[in-house]
């Protein structure tokens, strides 16, 4: 099945809850008359705003109690509506209301042992909800939840994610995703984690110019690993990604019962040139992995810089030291001299974060009075840190207040918080008392990843000073409209409630200024018009328009919070609780109640989780499940919970490996097998068949060479000695069908230091390395584990990987490309080809020259051991040789060749 389509945060996360019952194990589950016999999903994305309901059923068929927690994750970013249970045809539902008034409550179970508190920060983006219930015997109880999100556009993109992992087989499980979006849906892609060619046919879409649905319903079979097993397979990521239509303003007013949003994304701005200074903490605590992480991604980073930028780096420990005196121009020059610095960053030493930050702000005022600062230019600067004040003014309100005088509304301040040592409270307020935002970067084997993907998010401002405006006699009540800059990639979104006796027709202006101008936008929208689009009950739910205005109103609320004062963080926390009680939203001011019958615990509290340093450890899956039995806990199945995916491999992958291993074909010694013959494929083959068309980079040896059997005189095979490569090979251009393939060969890794693989149509790019595959599409980069089994499809190209760590590339009339990890985390990468006869005429490279005719001289009589070959008009000498093929331990006959 191919997908239309075309996706750090414009995203909901989703997940499939899974019930734990008192054995997960489904033949023991069976046995003892427990069964999930129905989990259904139905998210409807109206105007990017989504609204999700699960709802999932379960019987006991046993003679005795049972016991079940509903578990699942939902984003940070999503409020909670309405939990119900049904039990026997009764229905408990639970309450929101104000966290003081639930206290009591919460305090109450807490005094009794329970466990009170149901949702908890688990992971980057996802918080996990829980409640646990006891089920009698034939008895049927129905758990539904509600949670609703404004997805925001991150990088050209909205991303829906869905977490699927029911643990068990279900007769009936479903997933529906209904998208409209009256501009017009522009691209949609898919990508899993866990669906095989099995499982394709289960996962249908369909697609106009404005709606579209998605679902994915598969077979008891479809779900199984195996015909012999009965543990599911589903257990992963379901990701739909999509943009939408937009006019060269990016304007677009949408109205629904008396109130209106506004989305604003204009195209074709020219980037503003920016002033951006680094400033990076190099304490002793960033010693080790997120000392040279960072410095990874600085590097990147760095080259990353347009021409017209000015930079500078400030390193900080006890002391702020500058790599410059004033800015510099991200000239070739300039950049190659920072990244040598760069380079060179050693952690020690304590930790000064006012000195640093004003030093920084201190190089910004110098450079300006030397003239080196741009009309219309943007001025940032980017801290990034891992602890607290712990040297130099160490009163982090003190802190706080220094700075703010210091910048004075000059400048932006952006700060990264590096794992989870560092205070997020001060930095997130630190930010936006200076016009910037506040990140957490996870530390993980992607953290410089993490810092790569802020910086393109902040690359490219396009606008400054943003301001909205409207009739007064129109609009009543609007959420934020100023906003202090704009950046390609995102879009600004504004809501608000019309006047009783508003206009027909709403106008509006948005006011901004460019690199060398003030420019205004202006955009109508009829409300008789926009009226008439919200009727599809498939598509749209009740007053979305109105309760997307009360969520993004809480939302800026508690955000200004972090940096009013006092008395009017007491004011604005009033208004947002009023609001999340009058919409029932569960907000970090509001706690949600969830009654059970009698006999049971009576009540269990719900808290929205802060984003602050306790809550934000990583907690292992259901390492604190409600209601999970002892025995259970004992089993030592409750290890299993804290996987928050295992992943199975494609089709015929097992059998590549095994079958490629038998023939010599993915052999660990240093060889790249090449076969040129030009035999038609059959459509799908079996990937394992490494005698046609096939290239293979074993895993170690003796010489690196690439072997190469030939067309020409039976059984030649041509070896190719790559021992003396220098830095990065193009190994195959074919500008024919759009296809680029470099890599660095590094002979002490017995494999490719890094691939990288680039595509014309669609326009993607592949960088593979030992530690990632990082995809980049639209400004937009994904990055992904090996053995982080993945299943892709994009217009004109799939993309696979599975667990044993082999990555795919393939499409109609590609050739296909594998990789390859090695479980040695020393070694390099395994190169793999498929498809060779898709090659068109003008194919070159170190590789893609030996698909060009080979043209052999004649051996010379007196020495059959030495021949000339001609590739592309270039001459070798090759010489008849012994190789040692060193999986299958034979001696391969070949002609030697050095390039």
């Amino acid at each position: 099945m191919k997908i239309p389509s075309h996706v750090h945060t414009c995203s909901i996360i989703l997940v499939l809850p899974s019930l734990l019952l008192t054995f997960l194990n489904p033949a023991i589950a069976e046995k003892n008359g427990v069964d999930i016999y129905s989990l259904t999903v139905d998210s409807r994305v109206s105007s990017r705003f989504a609204h999700t309901v699960i709802t999932s059923q379960v019987v006991n068929k046993a003679d005795a109690v049972q016991q079940a927690t509903f578990q699942m994750e939902l984003p940070r970013k999503a409020f909670i509506t309405n939990f119900s249970m049904v039990i026997d045809g009764v229905t408990y539902p639970a309450t929101v209301k104000e966290k003081a008034a639930a206290q009591e409550q919460y305090s109450m179970a807490v005094s009794r042992g329970e466990s009170a508190g149901l949702i908890k920060a688990t992971g980057r983006k996802m918080e996990e909800f829980q409640v646990s219930v006891s089920v009698a015997p034939a008895t049927k109880v129905t758990f539904e939840l509600v949670y609703e999100e404004l997805l925001r556009r991150h990088l050209g993109v909205y991303e829906l994610l869905l977490k699927v992992r029911p643990q068990q087989l279900v007769k009936h499980l479903q997933m529906d995703i209904h998208i409209f979006e009256p501009q017009g849906i522009s691209f949609l892609e898919t990508e899993s984690t866990f669906i095989t060619n099995e499982l394709v046919d289960a996962l249908t879409t369909s697609k106009n110019s404005t709606k579209a649905h998605i679902r994915f319903k598969p077979t008891l079979s479809q779900q199984q690993k195996s015909p012999d097993q009965q543990d599911t397979i589903l257990d992963g990521n379901f990701i739909v990604r999509y943009d939408v239509n937009r006019t060269h303003s990016g304007n677009s007013i949408q109205i629904e019962n008396g109130y209106f949003v506004h989305y604003f994304a204009p195209e074709g701005l020219p980037t503003m040139p920016k002033n951006v200074v680094f400033v990076i903490d190099k304490s002793g605590s960033m010693s080790g992995r997120k000392i040279r992480q960072t410095r990874e991604a600085l590097i990147k980073i760095l080259s990353d810089l347009n021409p017209k930028d000015q930079f500078n780096l400030i390193v900080f420990s006890e002391e702020a030291n500058l790599w410059n005196p004033l800015l510099v121009p991200a000239s070739e020059e300039n950049v190659n001299k920072a990244k040598s610095y760069a380079a060179s960053i050693q952690a020690r030493g304590g930790t000064n974060i006012n000195d640093a930050v004003l030093v920084a702000v201190q190089l910004l005022q110098n450079s300006n009075q030397a003239e080196l600062l741009s009309s219309g230019s943007i001025s940032l600067i980017i801290l990034l840190t891992d602890g607290d004040p712990t040297v130099g003014e160490t009163n982090r309100t003190q802190i706080q207040k220094n700075v703010q005088e210091a910048i004075g509304s000059q400048y932006s301040l952006f700060c990264l918080g590096f794992g989870f040592d560092v205070s997020y409270a001060f930095l997130e307020k630190l930010a936006l008392d200076n016009g910037g935002l506040a990140r957490r970067i996870y530390e993980d084997s992607d953290s410089a990843l993490q810092l790569q993907d802020f910086y393109e998010e902040v690359a490219n401002p396009l606008l400054t000073e943003v301001a909205f405006e409207y009739p007064s006699n129109a609009v009543e009540e609007v959420t934020q409209n100023n906003f202090h800059l704009f950046f390609r990639g995102s879009e600004m979104v504004v809501a608000g409630k019309l006047r009783d006796q508003s206009p027909d027709v709403l106008f509006s202006k948005v006011r901004g200024q460019m690199h060398t101008e003030n420019i205004t936008f202006q955009a109508e929208s009829s409300t008789a018009e926009q009226e008439g689009l919200f009727q599809s009950p498939k598509y749209i739910f009740h007053n979305f328009m109105e309760r997307l205005w009360a969520y993004l109103t809480i939302q800026q609320l508690l955000e200004k919070t972090v940096s009013a004062s006092d008395d009017k963080s007491k004011a604005l926390k009033t208004r947002a609780l009023n609001l999340s009680l009058s919409y029932n939203f569960v907000t970090p001011l509001t706690s949600m109640v969830i009654t059970k019958p009698e006999g049971q615990e009576q009540s269990q509290v719900a808290d929205k989780p802060a984003e602050d340093r306790a809550s934000n450890f990583p907690s292992s899956f259901g390492a604190v499940a409600l209601g999970v039995p002892g025995n259970y806990r004992q089993s030592g199945h409750l290890s299993q919970l804290s996987h928050h995916s295992r992943f199975y491999p494609h089709p015929n992958v097992e059998r590549l490996r095994d079958t490629s291993h038998r023939r010599g074909c993915l052999n660990p010694g240093l060889f790249l097998f090449l076969l040129l013959e030009t035999t038609t494929i059959a459509p799908s083959p079996d990937f394992s068949t490494c005698s046609r068309n096939c290239v293979a980079v074993p895993a170690s040896g003796q010489v690196p060479a690439i072997i190469l059997p030939l067309r020409g005189p039976s059984g030649d095979r041509l070896c190719v000695d790559i021992s003396h490569s220098q830095g990065p090979m193009d190994l195959l251009s074919d500008p024919g069908r759009g296809l680029e393939v470099t890599g660095q060969y590094k002979r002490q890794k017995a494999g490719f230091f890094w691939v990288e693989v680039t595509y014309k149509n669609p326009q993607v790019q592949i960088h593979v390395s030992p530690e990632h595959v990082v995809v980049t599409r639209n400004q937009r980069r994904s990055a992904y584990k090996w053995k982080e089994t993945l299943f892709s499809v994009l217009p004109g190209l799939e993309m696979t990987m599975d667990k044993t760590g082999l990555l795919l590339l393939s499409g109609p009339d590609k050739v296909t490309i594998g990789l390859s990890s090695q479980n040695d985390p020393g070694k390099g990468l395994l190169l793999l080809l498929r498809d060779t006869d898709h090659f068109s005429s003008q194919v070159s490279g170190t590789l893609g020259q030996f698909y060009q005719d080979v043209l052999w001289e004649p051996p010379a009589a007196a020495d059959d051991s030495r021949r000339m070959l001609r590739v592309q008009g270039k001459d070798y000498s090759a010489t008849r040789e012994l190789r040692l093929d060193h999986h299958g331990g034979t001696e391969i006959s070949c002609w030697s060749v050095e390039l």
